[in-house]
């Protein structure tokens, strides 16, 4: 039976497949925001469209696990049909719709592996990406994952920057770099608290250096006057609180860097030379 014949909407429920399919390949994640497999099910030789289409009427009825499998089954059967590839496609939405990240990701992967020049294959980057994004954990915590999902979405956006989901991984990423440079605040607010100084400083620093369009900005700054004055580096807390003040002249950081500064008789105060000068993308 050719791909023809298979995709032409012999009823509603198959209307319902085939709209349920282009939708999610197109992107009908919405732009988001006990498991099963072929090798679990007895070989039982199916037609590749009563295989697929079984799938389908799983996945329309939330059977995710069961929907998985049964993609899986397309791809053990039919290895070399046009169908193998969509299903190992639908494989990783129905994973990922289970928080089956591992295998969703694995999924996804051999997706790109196998066919790098499809039209869908962005769509398999998303997954990936969505994947590392969901499992991001607390600041307080190991952020390797954080830097999967920052790797992957800059994959996404790199490589298809016109799709809608660069759009959707865009957003990601800056909210992925902020909580990268909120575990760097979190780390440097301990060396403080401990006045082990030049560690501190040391995470501010990497804060303004590499995440400045980030909402940490403005704090790192603020504790680099702090930092800076304890140890008698006046000059470099001038200058932070200088440029604190120039980018976010109405923020209580800047207040409260302004208010040590004069506490000290001293005042904010750019030195061109600064590491934090030359760090900083404004030109005053």
């Amino acid at each position: 039976m050719s791909e023809a014949k298979l995709l032409t909407p012999h009823s509603q429920v198959v209307r319902l497949r085939v709209a349920l399919f282009g939708a999610l390949i197109t992107g009908a994640l919405a732009l988001a925001g006990c498991s099963g497999s072929a090798s679990d099910l007895p070989y039982e030789e199916r037609p590749v469209e009563q295989i697929y289409n079984k799938a389908m009427d799983l996945l329309a009825d939330g059977s995710y696990q069961k929907a998985a499998a049964e993609f899986d089954e397309v791809e053990r059967q039919h290895p070399y049909s046009v169908w193998a590839r969509r299903a190992t496609l639908m494989s990783a939405y129905a994973h990922y719709k289970v928080n089956e990240y591992d295998d969703a990701i694995l999924t996804a992967q051999r997706y790109i592996s196998l066919h790098p020049g499809s039209k869908e294959v962005a769509y398999a980057y998303y997954i990936v990406a969505l994947c590392y994004y969901e499992q991001i954990s607390d600041v307080g915590r190991d952020q390797q994952m954080t830097e999967n999902a920052l790797s992957s979405l800059t994959a996404v956006i790199q490589r298809f920057p016109q799709s809608e989901y660069a759009r959707d991984a865009r957003l990601k990423f800056d909210l992925t770099r902020d909580h990268l440079a909120g575990k760097e605040m979190e780390i440097g607010r301990y060396y403080l608290k401990k006045h082990d100084y030049i560690a501190a400083i040391n995470r501010f620093r990497v804060v303004v250096e590499h995440y400045q369009t980030t909402t940490h900005t403005p704090e790192a700054l603020h504790r680099l006057v702090e930092a800076y004055l304890s140890i008698g580096i006046k000059t470099e807390a001038q200058t932070a609180a200088a440029i604190l003040g120039y980018n976010f002249p109405g923020s209580d950081w800047y207040q409260n860097s302004y208010a040590l500064l004069a506490g000290q008789g001293l005042k904010p105060e750019e030195n061109k030379d600064s590491w934090i000068s030359k760090a900083w993308k404004t030109v005053f």
